[in-house]
């Protein structure tokens, strides 16, 4: 075994096998993979081995349909069968709502490229005639899907990294990694030790385990699952040569199910979940099972037998039962690990046989080229802070294994694992009828209802109870004051003698003077949009960087790729800064009775900056809106914040004041043409197509300007726009497909009712010819087809006097 390598891949299973692979076909010869065991122990060998591309992320449905039809080249390249079975897959809606929602799905689909399509009920009695389809009132067909053989694919990308040059090594455990003081590993392992560059975390049941041997807590936790596999079927005994039945979903039923030999598998995720050794995976696991829980099952085999009624008539031949490892929110966790250099996550891709693949092309991409070609956001190790704890991580893990098949809607958030976080205000915001989502752990304020018997939310697809209130809410800020708890805005301290060096690097806009605040874009070396700051210069070697909560680990990994090259000290201050803002024509008036500062409009003009005392505790004052009317942001210490807010609650009554939420919020940007983090602006887009490019300032160096120049040269190819949608009682939410002459020439980024100019707006990227004034368009919500129209005109005071007043 070698004592030096580029990367070690701590992991067998079919995740660091692809990610071994796509490595070494990248161009990067010095890579090993250690595995404790053989290749597949763990969980990789009893998976049911169903791939499919629907996902509740589209870039992950992407990176589904690219790991499906990667299958057939491993297995030319290593010569060993994945046994590949593509028959087709659908997806059965029992009811109204999982049908819109399969509607959603296929609106996506339109915009990927997917060939996914609706069937009729006879048509699925075709395609599977055990299905009894009277319990089913519609399907969606994918002919994408299919079943592998795991341990095929395994050795599969195994074999095939070995042909580019990877190695691997089986029975070789992990003992140590050591960090040197210059960021690289020690591997210590059975069979000696091992130098590298990069370390890879690839370790699934184990990479608890494998992580805290570096000191790293993942919120993960292997959960128990179970399928059964039948005894043959009459049914499928007497079809045709060749003929295989396809893989079936039946969400309201929980089931999946799809031939298996001459018998059916069916699986399931049990309504009481089980998490499996909270303390630890057992070193000596491998290729075993667990005893199997049927009483866990039953009320689920029951509604199959139903369903399926060929299944009643015959016994089981095997039950499985193993521990796959689940991450909080369902999704994997990739990527270099913030805080730790070069140590780099591959955990929690419980979906394996659907995902390693483009997870493995992503994390490759990222090593060799700094950065995955498609945004993995929704996969980023980063995505989790602190508060994401072990603990945390069961409690969330065994939510999410539970609601699998359990509708999750747009309005909704889910009960478990909250209250991590919460300010000093919690219970007085909660006594106000505050209805509490969470935002990077903390919890923030969605609405207000009337009181606390009436703060709670109805999911659905459509406008929901909040609506008026939300309203309400609007009203106020646009014609009196309105206030609002941001304590959930990330707060990046930077110091330090090179601080405007530094910032003038990784930032492409315009650095503010001491006082003052700017808006920038954050790029990356290909272009692609990193960050969306405010930047806020409290003198020549402070700055304070105010961006989106939930990015704020990304937004400290990016900060730290680049530091060591300059004089400045990095700080995450997003918990030592909590806040309240205060929008409205009546704002001043507020702010003048609770500070002794002059804050009329020529002493403190709009982007300006200062440390003061507001409400008698020390303060930083942003003159900022993000509703587009006059406005400030208040910012003060964690043990301040209660103070702040009795004093504006107390001193607004007669301006008309009112406490607002995020998504009153979120509807007054709309108004404005303003996009937001992980929506609008992502790294699937760069600062042309998303118009930031207005705040770059092109007379000085900065990451991605190469990029940025060329784009501005030739021009994008899609842009993002505002769009008036026609509608009643419906809006659009996010990814659904925009049409034009029957053709998809983009995709919905967000939107919503925008409350005071009373018109439903939707965000989105289209293809640039589309993208001009007026062009009239069509937006499939749930399925059906609503009118719109692009304008490229602000919507609400568009030359921005109001905030500026």
């Amino acid at each position: 075994m070698e004592n030096n390598a580029k990367v070690v891949i701590i992991g067998g299973g079919v995740v660091g096998c692809s990610i071994l692979f796509h490595l070494s076909k990248f161009g990067l010869k010095d890579c090993i993979l250690l595995e404790r065991n053989e290749l597949t122990s763990g969980s990789s060998w009893h998976a049911a081995g169903n791939v499919h591309v629907i996902s509740s992320d589209p870039n992950i449905s992407k990176l589904m349909a690219y790991t499906i039809n990667l299958y057939k080249e491993i297995e030319e390249t290593s010569g060993h069968s994945v046994g590949m079975k593509q028959n087709g897959g659908f997806y059965l809606a029992s009811n109204n709502t999982w049908y819109d929602y399969l509607k959603r799905e296929r609106s996506k689909a339109r915009y990927m490229g997917l060939d996914q399509e609706f069937i009729s009920l006879k048509e699925v009695a075709k395609k599977n005639p055990l299905i009894d389809p009277q319990h089913y009132i519609a399907a969606l067909w994918d002919p994408i899907d299919a079943e592998v053989d795991p341990t095929g694919v395994t050795y599969a990308y195994a074999k095939s990294a070995k042909v580019y040059g990877g190695k691997y090594y089986t029975h070789t455990p992990v003992l140590e990694t050591n960090q040197r003081n210059d960021g690289t590993w020690d591997v210590i392992t059975e069979k000696g030790n091992v130098h590298t560059e990069i370390l890879i975390n690839a370790a699934g049941l184990w990479a608890r385990e494998v992580a805290k041997l570096a000191g790293i807590n993942f919120p993960i936790q292997p959960m128990e699952h179970h399928y059964l596999i039948t005894e043959s079927i009459p049914e499928i005994e007497s079809l045709e040569k060749n003929k295989r039945l396809p893989i079936g979903t039946d969400f309201d039923g929980n089931i999946y199910f799809r031939q298996e030999g001459n018998g059916m598998l069916l699986g399931t995720y049990e309504a009481i979940s089980t998490p499996w050794q909270i303390r630890g995976t057992p070193m000596n696991f491998g290729h075993e099972l667990l005893d199997p829980k049927l009483e866990n099952i039953q009320d689920r085999l029951a509604i199959g037998f139903k369903r399926i009624p060929a299944l009643e008539k015959v016994g089981i031949k095997n039950i499985i039962n193993g521990p796959f490892t689940f991450g909080p929110d369902g999704n994997p966790l990739i990527g270099p690990v913030p805080g730790k250099k070069n140590y780099w996550a591959a955990v929690a891709i419980m979906a394996g046989f659907c995902q390693a693949g483009g997870g493995g092309k992503c994390i490759a991409e990222w090593i060799i080229d700094g950065e995955p070609s498609i945004d993995v956001w929704a996969m980023d190790v980063a995505r989790f802070g602190n508060y994401a704890t072990p603990e945390y991580g069961t409690i969330k893990s065994s939510e999410n294994y539970e609601r699998r098949f359990i509708m999750t809607f747009p309005n909704e958030t889910l009960p478990k694992g909250r209250k991590q976080k919460t300010t000093s205000i919690y219970d007085r915001l909660i006594s106000k009828g505050a209805v509490m989502g969470d935002n990077f752990g903390l919890e923030n304020v969605m609405w207000f209802a009337k009181n606390t018997e009436d703060a709670y939310e109805e999911p659905t697809f459509r406008r929901s109870r909040s609506h008026a209130y939300v309203a309400d809410e609007v009203n106020a800020v646009r014609n009196a004051v309105g206030f609002t708890e941001i304590a959930n805005f990330a707060k990046h301290e930077i110091t330090g003698e090179d601080s405007r060096k530094f910032l003038n690097y990784i930032l492409a806009g315009k650095i503010p003077l001491p006082g003052s605040i700017s808006l920038s874009p954050m790029l990356s070396k290909k272009g692609k949009l990193i960050g969306d700051l405010t930047v806020a210069c409290m003198n020549e070697e402070n700055f304070i960087l105010y961006g989106s909560g939930v990015a704020q680990e990304m937004h400290r990994r990016w900060f730290e790729n680049f530091i060591m090259e300059y004089d400045v000290v990095y700080k995450n201050k997003s918990d030592d800064y909590h806040g309240i803002a205060i929008s409205g024509p009546n704002s001043r008036k507020l702010l003048s009775r609770i500070s002794r500062e002059d804050v009329s409009n020529n002493s403190f003009q709009f982007k300006k900056t200062k440390e003061t005392f507001i409400a008698g505790v020390p303060a930083i004052l942003n003159r900022l809106s993000f509703s587009g009317e006059l406005g400030y942001e208040i910012y003060v210490a964690p043990h301040f914040l209660l103070k702040l807010f009795e004093t504006i609650e107390a001193n607004g009554e007669d301006l008309g004041l009112k406490l607002y939420g995020s998504r009153a919020l979120m509807s007054l940007r709309l108004e404005k043409n303003w996009g937001a983090w992980t929506l609008e602006y992502r790294p699937d887009f760069t600062a042309h197509e998303s118009g930031l490019d207005k705040f770059i300032d092109w007379n000085k160096d900065f990451i991605g300007k190469k990029e940025a120049i060329k784009e501005k040269d030739n021009g994008p190819n899609k842009k993002l726009v505002t769009m008036v949608v026609s509608t009643k009682d419906i809006d659009v939410i996010s990814d659904e497909a925009i049409i034009k002459n029957n053709n998809c020439v983009g995709y919905v980024t967000s939107g919503g009712y925008a409350h005071y100019i009373k018109k439903s707006i939707a965000f989105g990227y289209v293809s640039i010819e589309c993208a001009k004034d007026g062009t009239n368009l069509e937006i499939e919500i749930n399925g059906k087809n609503y009118s719109a129209y692009v304008t490229n005109k602000i919507l609400y005071d568009p030359l921005g006097g109001k905030m500026r007043s």
